[in-house]
């Protein structure tokens, strides 16, 4: 079948892309936003990339358009596959009806963490020779894709009978591989308002956390709630829910309505736990229910990623593994690109390239960065391109979650609606405002000295902007 995806690099439309084709499909795609590392491995996949949404890219038809949540009515694709009456479907849709029927799936949800959490659940299941399925929301440095259909797995690594975690009802029983996903909450498609995670009638469910986000679809926070009890709802009884007990808001959510298990996980309070070990999240203690487990030392940085890193733990318990046999694996653990990713350190100044998209994110993020490096300058370079960034849902909380950096400049482009000088004044005095990326690295060019830390925060690609200052740097 010769499949044409609009929207194609996007993180997880790349990933339908990559399993589409490993599935023997013929698979090509369009979109307007071709940068790596997407880009890169879809061309690495063989997989023809066409710029632009122009109608001549659907000409020949193909057997099947499948639509990113990108894309809505007016786009010139859009409206050519209307007219033309081309059969089309969204991602998550073809994804719940086409692959994750004979898979148990384990789905990993919340506001923040999704992508690391997703990458590690899946490292955690491979490490054990269970050979898992996935679909990450970015490109994992343990795999060579982020997208995969799964295979056999070994029994001998696991603890018990993991058939108690799962449904026998239909193919969903004890022989069917793993598929671990990563559960979006934003909306499917154009002709699909639900979100995302509702398409794939997970198993096992993590509740990682839920914030305000997504302002141009959800007009506030109980709105996403209602989304996040849809998924709920859909948790079978013998499945299992992983949820974040330090999250009064998830709270909220369990009490509309809740008939699966649940275990929880935190630091100050649930059933799994971790005590920091060191203050930057870089080693900690797991215990389950007061017992303790045994001892993680990992690369990544940060409070939120000890949480991630329980959450994953609880999943890969609840799915019948010992917990104790997954620590270990951290040690090989190599996060995915773009979340804290050093890019390079050059001149006596390291260089982080960040996929930062809200101000919990990002204070977070720069905590466990200034609990490593002490008292050296962080400098940080933020774009405002998530939808919700650019309407200014966040903008009241950006000053004070940049609290740990001693520079920041901030990218305003022509046209955003609302005037970054309001964030700039809250930082009395530590922060600039450039109106383009080629001001904003001259302007780093002359703030960085050597023993700074740069920070590129953006959830798109910013122009390219981190390993263009490195290469700055690398000719001074």
């Amino acid at each position: 079948m010769k499949l044409h995806i609009l929207g194609i690099c996007g993180t997880f439309m790349g990933g339908i892309a990559a399993l589409a084709r490993e599935l023997g499909h013929e698979v090509e795609g369009s979109d307007t936003n071709v940068y790596p590392p997407m880009s890169t491995q879809l061309e690495q996949l063989g997989i023809e990339l066409k710029s632009g949404y122009e109608v001549g890219h659907l000409d020949p038809a193909p057997d099947l358009v499948i639509v990113g949540n990108a894309l809505s009515r007016g786009n010139p694709a859009i409206e050519h596959l209307l007219n033309a009456r081309l059969p089309y479907i969204s991602g998550p849709q073809w994804l719940g009806e086409r692959l994750l029927g004979d898979r148990r799936v384990i789905a990993v949800a919340g506001t923040h963490g999704k992508t690391t959490t997703t990458s590690l659940l899946a490292w955690l299941l491979e490490a054990q020779g269970l050979a898992p399925g996935f679909l990450i929301g970015g490109v994992p440095g343990n795999f060579p894709v982020s997208a995969r259909i799964g295979g056999n797995r070994r029994q001998s690594h696991f603890s018990g009978d993991i058939s108690t975690s799962f449904p026998r009802s239909g193919s969903k029983n004890a022989s069917d591989p793993f598929f671990v996903i990563e559960a979006d909450e934003y909306d499917t498609a154009f002709f699909d308002k639900r979100s995302k995670f509702v398409h794939y009638r997970p198993s096992i469910a993590i509740l990682n956390n839920l914030e305000y986000d997504h302002a141009d679809i959800f007009p506030d926070v109980a709105a996403i709630q209602r989304q996040f009890h849809h998924l709920v709802r859909i948790v079978p009884r013998n499945g299992r829910l992983i949820v974040n007990a330090e999250d009064q808001r998830l709270a909220e959510v369990l009490a509309m309505g809740c008939w699966s298990p649940v275990d929880t996980f935190g630091i100050d309070a649930g059933d799994w736990r971790a005590e920091l070990i060191e203050a930057d999240g870089c080693a900690f203690r797991v215990s389950h229910r007061g017992l303790v487990i045994g001892d993680v030392r990992w690369s990544l940085l940060c409070r939120h990623n000890v949480m991630n890193a329980l959450a994953a733990i609880a999943a890969a318990a609840a799915a019948g593994v010992s917990a104790a046999d997954l620590l270990p694996a951290f040690a090989d653990f190599t996060s995915v690109k773009r979340r804290m990713e050093r890019i390079a350190e050059l001149a006596g100044t390291v260089v982080y390239d960040d996929f930062a998209h809200h101000p919990t994110a990002i204070a977070t993020t720069l905590s466990g960065l200034r609990a490593r490096v002490g008292t050296a300058r962080i400098i940080v370079a933020l774009e405002p391109r998530s939808n919700s960034m650019r309407l200014g849902a966040h903008a009241d909380e950006l000053a004070p979650s940049l609290a740990d950096a001693d520079h920041v400049v901030f990218l305003q482009r022509p046209g955003l609606p609302w005037d970054a000088q309001r964030v700039i004044a809250a930082l009395d005095g530590r922060g600039t405002v450039s109106a383009s990326v080629d001001a904003l690295l001259t302007e780093l060019s002359a703030e960085v000295h050597a023993g700074d830390h740069v920070v590129f925060m953006s959830n798109g690609g910013f122009e390219g902007a981190p390993r263009r200052f490195a290469d700055m740097l690398g000719g001074t």
